[in-house]
């Protein structure tokens, strides 16, 4: 049997996901974005469960989407991969959970990983972490809310700076941005992690869920946006573009676009 792409352990009332897939540096196939999303509706639902925290096994959080994998579900209408039962973690295919989530990062935090801090509400990086915005050169363009969300989060000169680019930045530059709240040492996000989401469990959970409501509603006018992503995405693979990045990518050489 296959190992399970995502792990989930109670802690009193704080709900730990880890991404389960070091051997692909956590790349997420859909397996994985079933499972999380799984995971999430699981702490929304359940009342035991007042906080998420999510990290990862191994050395880095995540790569990305595993293309190769992900490539053979896309539909004509995009790809879908919440379940019955679960939440998109992304909050682009269903709604937000509606408890507050905590990210713990160390290694690389690509793309998805990126949207993921994006979609919860404070995150913990490692001095280590790597981040990168890369899907304007695979081709195409962030669909888990990165267009949504990053320049709300960081600034909209910061927000473009790397979405635009797909550059790679630091940890340290991930703090003054505003995307981290924290940069603590290797080894120990996890566990700083783990005690903020404790304060805020043992805070009263109606009150911190109507703060974390009232606080996204004061922020939230992104619903028309967010139903255009997944047609977008499809227009773009479509290109003769999106073609060669997916062919750089498998060969790990360099894509020469040509806008087409």
């Amino acid at each position: 049997m296959n190992a399970p792409r995502v792990l989930v352990t109670a802690r009193g009332h704080v709900l730990h996901i880890e991404l389960n897939r070091a051997d692909k540096r956590n790349a997420a196939d859909v397996a994985m974005l079933q499972e999380l999303a799984l995971a999430f509706g699981e702490l929304d639902r359940n009342p035991t469960y007042r906080v998420g925290v999510v990290s990862a096994v191994g050395e880095h959080f995540t790569g990305g989407l595993d293309l190769a994998d992900v490539a053979g579900h896309l539909k004509a209408d995009g790809l879908h991969y919440v379940p019955d039962g679960g939440l998109d973690p992304w909050g682009v295919q269903s709604a937000r959970v509606s408890k507050p989530v905590i990210v713990a990062t160390s290694g690389i935090c690509f793309t998805l990983g990126i949207e993921l801090i994006l979609a919860a509400d404070i995150a913990i990086a490692a001095a280590d972490t790597a981040f990168a915005q890369l899907e304007v050169s695979r081709a195409i363009l962030p669909f888990g809310g990165a267009t949504l969300r990053f320049a709300a989060r960081c600034g909209w000169g910061n927000a473009m700076r790397w979405v635009l680019t797909g550059d790679r930045f630091d940890a340290g530059e991930a703090l003054r941005i505003g995307l981290v709240q924290e940069v603590v040492a290797p080894g120990t996000q996890v566990m700083r992690a783990l005690e903020i989401a404790e304060t805020i469990a043992a805070q009263a959970p109606l009150a911190v869920q109507a703060t974390l409501a009232n606080a996204r509603l004061a922020l939230d006018s992104q619903e028309q946006a967010a139903q255009a992503l997944q047609p977008e995405l499809m227009r773009l693979l479509g290109t003769h573009d999106a073609k060669r990045g997916m062919q750089a990518f498998m060969t790990r050489s360099e894509a020469k676009y040509e806008g087409d």
